[in-house]
């Protein structure tokens, strides 16, 4: 067993791992922060997706040693304080963007990530940017309209994909 700290959602927490914990199981059986999702324990899905020192990591493939000392977000940390929802996530509700909502939480930690690197998307580079995650429910119609809503941009209609 190892001794691991790190700050998830700024808060400290510690713990004792194996040294085959992965980072998500960590997070949903260690914290109890079941917003992470496994979907498929390969790196596939995206449904996984956290934040870990500000990039974008699948944490199904990541092992929770590696992230110690590590600052971690997911989902329930970009959340407001007192549960009010951000602006990605508020654009997910108001559009639609989720229908089973099994891979809403990784759609939703890739898209903030996004929309801090490029504020102004296209069409086309929300698409692309969301190609580590899988969605077998929507079309991702929704998804991409949500996006761009929460990007400050008019929402016209979604082009099929390409």
């Amino acid at each position: 067993m190892t001794k691991i700290t790190m700050t998830v959602n700024g808060k400290s927490y510690s713990g004792e791992v194996e040294g085959r914990t992965l980072l998500v199981n960590f997070l949903r059986e260690t914290l109890s922060l079941t917003g992470t999702h496994v979907g498929c324990d390969t790196s596939q899905c995206g449904a996984c997706t956290v934040h870990v020192n500000g990039q974008n990591v699948k944490s199904c493939t990541m092992f929770a040693v590696e992230a110690d000392g590590a600052d971690v977000t997911t989902v329930e940390g970009i959340a407001a304080p007192d549960g009010t929802l951000s602006t990605v996530q508020q654009a997910f509700q108001d559009y639609h963007g989720l229908q089973c909502g099994f891979c809403t939480p990784g759609m939703i930690m890739t898209a903030t990530k996004l929309l801090e690197n490029n504020p102004k998307p296209t069409e086309h580079e929300v698409r692309e940017y969301l190609e580590g995650n899988i969605c077998r429910c929507t079309g991702y119609h929704n998804i991409v309209k949500a996006i761009m809503a929460a990007s400050g941009q008019e929402v016209t209609p979604v082009a099929a994909a390409e």
